[in-house]
């Protein structure tokens, strides 16, 4: 749980600017992985319907739902073939289909947890530590409810801990 350590940030970099930096690199990281996972699991989830498809619906398809979930803020210009074959980059695709989604996942609940840790930390961290007891002996949903977390996907509940993360970047001053 990188997020619960970035107060601790001094000891690895001691040098303030350098300290900011990786904080806001982290955060970023936190955000961005966002996009780029909705845009493989749609893929994937367009492949294994599509299973008669050419090389170029498939690199169609590809640019479409990359354009989707990140918008029109990167020129691809003169690049075109590169973004049609960008999807090859993920290996989760060719090894283990559909099971990048649980990254995104595992990043919501990281972020949710921080949330908490931020605005109680003794709770937070005793919540966290008891979800972690549990291992994996109960459903994903009662290890979030110990960490006192939603196991929420709405666009409701995204914003909600996004819109903490980037506040939580917009702090630091660099």
């Amino acid at each position: 749980m990188e997020l619960l350590t970035l107060d601790y940030y001094h000891y690895m970099y001691p040098e303030e600017e350098k300290r900011k930096r990786a904080i806001k690199e982290q955060l970023v990281r936190c955000i961005m992985i966002f996009p780029w996972i909705a845009t493989v699991d749609a893929f994937q989830k367009w492949l294994y319907e599509h299973p008669g498809h050419s090389h170029e619906e498939r690199g169609q398809a590809w640019v479409s739902l990359y354009k989707r979930f990140h918008g029109e803020a990167v020129s691809w210009e003169g690049l075109e073939d590169q973004l049609h074959i960008m999807w090859q980059k993920q290996l989760h695709i060719f090894e283990v289909p559909f099971y990048y989604i649980e990254y995104a996942i595992a990043q919501l609940g990281a972020l949710a947890i921080w949330k908490n840790f931020k605005e109680d930390p003794e709770k937070g961290l005793t919540q966290y530590v008891d979800a972690l007891k549990m291992g994996y002996t109960r459903p994903i949903p009662d290890i979030y409810e110990a960490a006192g977390i939603s196991f929420d996907f709405s666009s409701d509940y995204m914003k909600e801990c996004l819109e903490f993360c980037l506040e939580e970047y917009q702090k630091i001053e660099m």
